[in-house]
C-alpha cells in the first residue's frame, strides 16, 4: 500500500513546491496565527475524555499530557516556518509528540477523532470568541445610542422621506428607530451563536466512532453548550458559518444606512447635525471647509465588512453537502477580516453618536422653509372643525403652497392664506384665531400631540427608552452567562489536564 500511496509510509515526503507555497504554507500560517489555542484546548479535552472513558490508560495519558506541556514550553508558534516536512499544523504537533514519546504512545491521542471534527471545532471556537468580542462592542454602541436618545428625546429635527423634508420629529425618536434595528441585529447574532456553540468533536470523519467516546464531556470541557447531534451535520452542514456571516452582513448593512443619514445631515445645505472639531478635518487648501471624514470612514468600513461577509457566503454557495475545503481554513481566515473591520465601525460610531449634537437654529430654519408641520393643521381641522380629512388636506395644501411661494414661514405667514382657504372651502369662519393657528403649526405641538405608542412625544419616548434599557440589560446578562460558562469550562479543563500531566 505504501508504494501505491507514499503518504502512508513513514518516510518524509515533501509536497510539490508550487502546492506547498500556494496552499499548504498559507493554511499552516493561518493555523498558527488563529488557532494555536484552539488546538491546545482540543488536544487536552480529547485526552481527558479518552482517559475518563478508559480508552487510554492513565500511564499513556499522563505521558501524552507531559509531552504536550513540553511542546507548549519549547515550541514557539510565532517562530515556526513552514518547510513542507509535515502537511499542516496538526501533523506538526503529532510529529513533536512522536519525537518525545515514540510512535506507539504518541499516536494514541488521535484515537476516535479526525482532522474533520478537529477543524470544525477549531473554527467554531474561533468564531465564538470573535462573536463575543464583537458583541461587547455592539452592546457598547447600543448603550451609547440609548444614552443619546434619552439626552435628545426633546431635540427637534427634520425627518426626511424620499430625500425631502417630511415632518418634524426628535433626534431621540430617530435614534430609537435605529436602536430597535440594532437590538434585532444583536439578537440575530445570539441566534447564530447558538449554532456555533454546538461541538462537532466526536463526529470523527463523519459517522462518529466505534470507541465508547463521550461527546458531551468534550463539549463541556471546551465550553460548548452541547454536542451537535448529527455527526454528518458536524462535518457537512457549515450553517454555523452562514448564520454568523449573514448576521454580520445584515448588521452592517443596517448601520450603513444610519451612517449615510449622518453624511446627509452634516452637508452644508442641511446642516442639522453639528460635528465637533475632534471629528473634523480641515481642507489642506480651502480653510473654510470642515470635513466630517469619520463618517466617510464608517461608511467605507461598514461596506467593507458587509462585502467581506457576503464573500464568505458566496464561497459557501453551491458547495456540496459534505466535508469540503471551501468552508475551512482559508475561508475562515478571510472571514476574520470582516470582524476586524466591523470592530472599527462599532467603536467609531459609538464615540461619534456620543459627541454629535443637533444645530437648533438650522433645524428651525429648515422647518420654517419646508412647512413640514402642515400635516398637523389638516389633522386639527378634522378634530376641531369636523371636516373630512380630504377637505382638510386640500385646505392645508393651499396654505403650504402660498407660504412656500412667498418664501415665508407657516407660523408667521400662514394664517392669512389659511383664513382665505378655509372660507372658500367651508363658507364659514374657523372657530379659532391666530394664536391657536400658530400653536397648531408649531413643531413642538406637532411632536407633543403624537403621544401614541411608538411616537415621539415625551411619554411615548420615556416608555420606549425604558424598554430599550431593559433589553440591553438582558443582553448583557446573557453575555455574562456565556463568559461564566466559558471560564468555568476552561478552569475545569486546566485542572483535569494538570492532574493528568502531574500523574507521571
Amino acid at each position: 500500500m505504501s508504494e501505491l500511496n507514499p503518504r502512508l509510509s513513514d518516510k518524509s515526503v515533501f509536497p510539490d513546491p508550487v502546492y506547498k507555497e500556494t496552499v499548504l504554507r498559507p493554511l499552516f500560517d493561518g493555523a498558527k496565527t488563529h488557532h494555536v489555542d484552539g488546538f491546545r484546548a482540543i488536544d487536552r479535552a480529547h485526552l481527558v475524555m479518552l482517559t475518563e472513558t478508559g480508552i487510554l490508560d492513565a500511564k499513556q495519558a499522563s505521558a501524552i499530557a507531559g509531552a504536550l506541556e513540553a511542546i507548549d514550553r519549547e515550541v514557539d508558534p510565532e517562530k515556526l516556518v513552514y518547510t513542507g516536512e509535515v502537511e499542516d499544523f496538526f501533523f506538526l504537533i503529532e510529529k513533536e509528540l512522536k519525537a518525545r514519546l515514540g510512535a506507539d504512545v504518541a499516536g494514541r491521542l488521535h484515537t476516535s477523532r479526525s482532522r474533520n471534527d478537529i477543524d470544525h471545532t477549531l473554527f467554531k471556537l474561533g468564531l465564538k470568541q470573535r462573536i463575543d468580542a464583537l458583541m461587547v462592542k455592539a452592546r457598547h454602541l447600543l448603550a451609547a445610542m440609548i444614552d443619546a436618545a434619552e439626552r435628545e428625546k426633546a431635540t427637534l429635527i427634520v425627518a426626511y422621506t424620499h430625500g425631502q423634508p417630511a415632518q418634524p420629529s426628535t433626534f431621540g425618536h430617530y435614534l430609537s428607530a435605529a436602536i430597535e434595528v440594532l437590538l434585532r441585529d444583536i439578537e440575530r447574532f445570539e441566534e447564530a451563536r447558538k449554532i456555533v456553540d454546538l461541538s462537532p468533536m466526536g463526529a470523527a470523519a463523519i459517522t462518529t466512532s466505534g470507541f465508547p467516546i463521550d461527546r458531551q464531556r468534550v463539549a463541556d470541557l471546551l465550553g460548548f453548550a452541547a454536542p451537535l447531534r448529527n455527526s454528518y451535520s458536524c462535518i457537512a452542514a457549515s450553517d454555523y458559518i452562514t448564520s454568523t456571516y449573514s448576521a454580520i452582513e445584515l448588521m452592517f448593512l443596517h448601520l450603513g444606512r444610519l451612517i449615510q443619514d449622518f453624511q446627509f445631515w452634516t452637508s452644508f445645505e442641511v446642516g442639522q447635525v453639528y460635528v465637533p472639531n475632534a471629528f473634523v478635518q480641515i481642507s489642506s487648501i480651502m480653510p473654510q471647509k470642515r470635513n466630517p471624514v469619520p463618517i466617510e470612514h464608517m461608511r467605507l468600513l461598514a461596506s467593507q465588512t458587509m462585502g467581506r461577509a457576503r464573500t464568505v457566503l458566496g464561497v459557501i454557495h453551491n458547495t456540496p453537502f459534505t466535508d469540503m475545503n471551501d468552508s475551512e481554513g482559508e475561508t475562515q481566515s478571510m472571514g476574520y477580516e470582516a470582524f476586524t473591520a466591523a470592530s472599527r465601525v462599532l467603536d467609531l460610531l459609538a464615540a461619534f453618536v456620543g459627541a454629535i449634537r443637533i444645530d437648533p437654529e438650522r433645524v428651525a430654519e429648515n422647518i420654517r422653509r419646508s412647512c413640514i408641520t402642515i400635516t398637523e393643521l389638516a389633522d386639527s381641522l378634522v378634530r376641531i372643525e369636523g371636516l373630512t380629512f380630504r377637505e382638510a388636506h386640500e385646505i392645508a395644501a393651499t396654505v403650504a403652497k402660498a407660504v412656500v411661494a412667498a418664501g415665508g414661514g407657516l407660523a408667521k405667514d400662514g394664517y392669512a392664506p389659511f383664513l382665505e382657504a378655509f372660507r372658500h372651502s367651508t363658507g364659514r369662519e374657523p372657530s379659532f384665531g391666530r394664536d391657536k393657528f400658530e400653536e397648531i403649526v408649531s413643531p413642538e405641538h406637532f411632536v407633543a400631540v403624537r403621544d401614541r405608542f411608538g411616537g415621539p412625544a415625551p411619554a411615548a419616548m420615556a416608555e420606549a427608552i425604558g424598554v430599550y434599557r431593559k433589553k440591553a440589560a438582558a443582553l448583557e446578562a446573557v453575555a455574562q452567562e456565556h463568559a461564566g460558562h466559558e471560564a468555568k469550562a476552561a478552569k475545569e479543563l486546566g485542572e483535569k489536564f494538570k492532574a493528568l500531566a502531574g500523574a507521571l
